[in-house]
């Protein structure tokens, strides 16, 4: 694959070795949600900072160069998104797994004093992810005009 939009060679050969780099230690952590978890957060907090800061800042202030770099953008793809996995994505997991008990029991067992350390961490899991899709969405919403 040659050089992507914008970077020489070099800089697209470097960027490839720290890309497998990084596939690498996804591969590593397989089966280790929690590090994983952890990988996830920190690729969408790069994600962040270079588009909050040396992108945003490297923005043409001329609208002509900056309609031409739109178009590109478009033509070659569009605006890089990482998607995060949805409260309702992770129910419907949930429903689709054979092991795991009524997803409405899980979230509120029938009877607490039967609750399992496994349910409570569900529980707590669910809720945050709850509380981190309602914080993204509050920060994808556009600003008024």
């Amino acid at each position: 694959m040659g050089p992507t939009m914008g970077l020489n060679d070099q800089q697209h050969h470097h960027l490839q070795s720290q890309l497998q780099q990084i596939e690498a230690l996804a591969e590593q952590l397989g089966g280790d949600p929690e590090g994983l978890l952890t990988l996830l957060r920190q690729v969408e907090q790069l994600h962040r900072h270079i588009q909050d800061g040396p992108f945003r800042s490297s923005l043409p202030a001329d609208r002509n160069h900056l309609f031409t770099l739109l178009q590109a953008m478009e033509q070659s793809g569009g605006w890089p998104y990482i998607p995060r996995l949805q409260l309702r994505t992770f129910m419907d997991l949930l429903q689709h797994d054979p092991e795991a008990a009524d997803p409405a029991e899980v979230a509120a067992p029938a009877d607490p004093e039967r609750a399992t350390d496994q349910d409570q961490a569900l529980t707590t899991a669910t809720a945050a992810v709850a509380a981190d899709d309602q914080q993204q969405l509050q920060q994808d919403q556009p600003l008024a005009a």
